[in-house]
């Protein structure tokens, strides 16, 4: 299913232009805890809110462009009901008019400050409204706050400067002398101001960019699984690859833990979809699936638990995730399988060729049907063998030219090939998702997830 695209909101004209370019009730109370840790992936990954001066300023699109096709517009904020006998005389860069408001006080000014603004021309002089104590840049820091997006420009007196230099340091993006303006300066200024607006809000929207980037990459690497092994003979590899660009996470999740039982419990799923809340709810259905597991629930009754999970943390019915379940006995010779519409495992054993394990049991995937069952099936494993589970991901790239998928027997041949190789471990997952991307001609637009355990003689 393909992932929403969030809405892009629109630039007002200040800021045109881009930024360059993770026992039952015991189990049930572990799962409330451990969905609201997970809940912070989709504030992770999904696109940032407006905030609270976006609201106030408003939204428009990109007019900062002052091409021959667009009016440059000045707002004119003094208190002298005449205005500036200069003002009306500005021309933009192609020769046309600005236009001009004017407001006497901040009242008008909020009313006049549409989205087609793109400079303020502020008289400092101007008093604020319910101005307490010696603030003299108040009536400034009031319009920085009712517009945070547009470009502004103060007014001073030739007796004023240091106000005029405090003013672009609180700020604005520069000061203007009275007595010493005209026309052609005050256009070159009210240009140079949209201009370094824009930059200053593409760099500012850059930093935010790269430390929301940073923080949702710091989330998603303490969303991924730690292996809970301690005191189990088995080995464990894993590999992962999300469909999405530049991310950690995908729609795939995999665990596994070892209970005080000695028995190995061994998963992995795949939420349908590989968008940010695909991602949170495959780290919820994980972080579920291990508190589960420790509280002792398996087979049918684990499953249907997790179902449960999944109906009601889903945004949208049509959602579902497959899943495979394993559980290896204390002596590593026998386990339990379980599939929800899963592809099967892939087992390898000395002297005999990898093949996968029978999936006639194979249950529906977790959210299509309501009170589903899952046959648990039994499977003998012996003294040495390597257990490979796996998404889709890996057996539907494309081969080559032909379109055709290369598949479960396309990817049993292959691990085939790389055993006889006398590749294990890391290494063999490492160059089984290289090659299948290789086959595919390039990167694979579906989430990759694989998991091996390995049990020595």
């Amino acid at each position: 299913m393909p992932a929403p695209v969030p809405r892009q909101r629109a630039i007002p004209a200040a800021e045109g232009g881009q930024a360059p370019a993770a026992a039952q009730q015991e189990g049930s109370a572990q799962v409330s805890s451990a969905a609201g840790t997970a809940a912070a992936a989709r504030q992770a990954t999904a696109p940032s809110g407006h905030s609270a001066a976006d609201r106030t300023a408003g939204t428009a699109p990109d007019r900062a462009e002052t091409s021959a096709h667009t009016h440059l517009t000045l707002l004119l904020i003094e208190d002298d009901p005449g205005g500036s006998p200069i003002v009306p005389d500005l021309l933009d860069p192609s020769g046309r008019p600005v236009r001009v408001r004017t407001a006497r006080n901040l009242t008008e000014a909020e009313r006049l400050l549409t989205d087609d603004v793109h400079c303020i021309l502020l008289d400092l002089a101007l008093p604020a409204p319910g101005r307490t104590g010696d603030d003299e840049l108040a009536v400034l820091k009031r319009v920085l706050e009712i517009a945070p997006r547009h470009a502004v420009l103060a007014l001073t007196g030739a007796d004023d400067t240091e106000r005029g230099a405090e003013a672009v340091r609180v700020g604005a993006q520069d000061y203007l002398v009275r007595d010493e303006l005209d026309g052609r300066l005050l256009s070159r200024a009210i240009r140079y101001a949209v201009e370094r607006k824009r930059s200053d809000s593409a760099e500012r929207r850059l930093a935010e960019g790269r430390v929301r980037a940073q923080e949702n990459r710091r989330l998603e690497r303490g969303l991924l699984p730690t292996p809970l092994l301690d005191g189990s003979p088995l080995r464990f590899a894993a590999r992962y690859r999300p469909g999405r660009s530049r991310a950690l996470l995908g729609g795939d999740f995999y665990d596994v833990v070892r209970t005080p039982d000695g028995t190995v419990h061994a998963m992995i799923g795949d939420v349908c979809g590989h968008g940010p809340d695909e991602a949170a709810l495959g780290v919820e259905l994980r972080i579920a699936w291990r508190a589960l597991t420790l509280a002792g629930l398996c087979g049918d009754q684990l499953l249907g638990t997790l179902q449960q999970v999944l109906e009601h943390e889903r945004p949208d019915d049509e959602i579902f995730a497959t899943l495979c379940t394993v559980d290896i006995a204390p002596d590593g010779r026998r386990a339990g399988l379980c599939l929800a519409g899963h592809p099967s495992p892939l087992l390898a054993r000395p002297g005999m060729p990898a093949r996968l394990l029978p999936d006639d049991n194979n249950g529906p995937a977790l959210g299509l049907l309501p009170g589903a069952r899952w046959p648990r099936m039994q499977m003998e494993l012996g003294a040495e063998w390597s257990l490979m589970l796996y998404t889709d991901g890996l057996i539907e790239g494309r081969v080559g030219d032909t379109g055709e998928r290369l598949g479960q027997e396309g990817m049993v041949d292959m691990i085939r090939r790389q055993l006889s190789e006398g590749l294990s471990g890391e290494q063999l997952l490492r160059t089984a998702v290289n090659e299948v991307r290789d086959l595919n001609g390039g990167e694979l637009t579906d989430d990759v997830a694989v998991l091996l355990l390995d049990r020595g003689a």
